[in-house]
């Protein structure tokens, strides 16, 4: 996760870049209500499909569904078919076939071999994605139980750089990049989730500095939602976990607030004598 200006900007069309991201919701108006409170998210209709906006710039789509979300991550690919091909012979499953949709692009959804779903679309030059303001896409990361297995299939899918940012143990954590920019995290599920909870992939969306995260936190509870995870800070912001008013869950992070990471210390081995 890396630290950016506070203004809406549009993300580098980097093939395996987040490119969009979406909350099917069977209440629309609940939902506006519920984001626009949070956010100040503006709409625009396109061909019957709401798009949210910061500043003029589309940041999220609300489609109406007969099932509430989860929030949906998708990735930038040149060839939706290509990639749907290529992730089923490399062991995942695709749960929708690439298809045209009404925002004129063409996507598909695969579960990879752990068990989360991620889409994938190829949109046109002019595509807008707006990925810094309030409101606006921060980061998006993959909780998952098998590391290795999805760090080995998204290198052979996307092509990613992985580095691995904690030890490799206590802490799993590698960042995915391309061409040298930061695009995704990845996290092994530790004992802080709950042992039921299934691989899913976590969307951050950004806080502006004026406004604190804690309030942020209290306001999500003010508009019918509740807090997860309580603010925290880490060395890419403070952040705090939430559900909205329809128990689907995100993450809001004020990119500012980063305090200074400790120096990485050596694993003791508890067992060794």
């Amino acid at each position: 996760m890396s630290i950016a200006p506070n203004s809406p900007q549009l993300t580098p069309l980097l093939a395996g870049s987040p490119c969009w991201v979406e909350l099917p919701v069977p209440d629309l108006r609940a939902a506006v209500d519920f984001y626009t409170g949070l956010f100040g998210w503006h709409y625009a209709d396109d061909a019957g499909y709401c798009v949210a906006m910061v500043d003029g710039i589309p940041v999220a789509g609300l489609p109406t569904a007969e099932q509430a979300g989860p929030w949906r991550l998708y990735l930038l690919t040149p060839h939706a078919r290509a990639t749907a091909e290529k992730a089923f012979h490399l062991g995942g499953t695709v749960l929708r076939n690439p298809e045209d949709i009404a925002d004129h692009t063409q996507s598909t959804l695969i579960r990879d071999p752990s068990g989360a779903v991620v889409g994938f679309r190829h949109v046109p030059p002019d595509w807008r994605f707006g990925t810094n303001g309030h409101g606006a896409f921060a980061w998006a990361e993959l909780n998952t139980r098998d590391g290795a297995a999805v760090d080995a299939f998204f290198r052979d899918l996307c092509h990613f750089d992985m580095t691995q940012i904690g030890d490799g143990h206590r802490f799993d954590y590698v960042v995915w990049s391309v061409e040298g920019q930061d695009v995704l995290g990845r996290q092994r599920m530790g004992r802080e989730f709950p042992y039921r909870q299934k691989p899913h992939w976590m969307i951050y969306f950004n806080s502006a500095p004026e406004i604190d995260i804690d309030a942020v936190a209290n306001r999500v509870v003010e508009l019918g939602g509740r807090i997860t995870v309580e603010p925290y800070d880490t060395p890419f912001g403070r952040i705090t976990t939430v559900e909205d008013n329809n128990h689907m869950a995100f993450s809001v992070v004020d990119q500012s607030r980063a305090i200074e990471a400790e120096p990485r210390a050596e694993v003791d081995d508890p067992y060794d004598d």
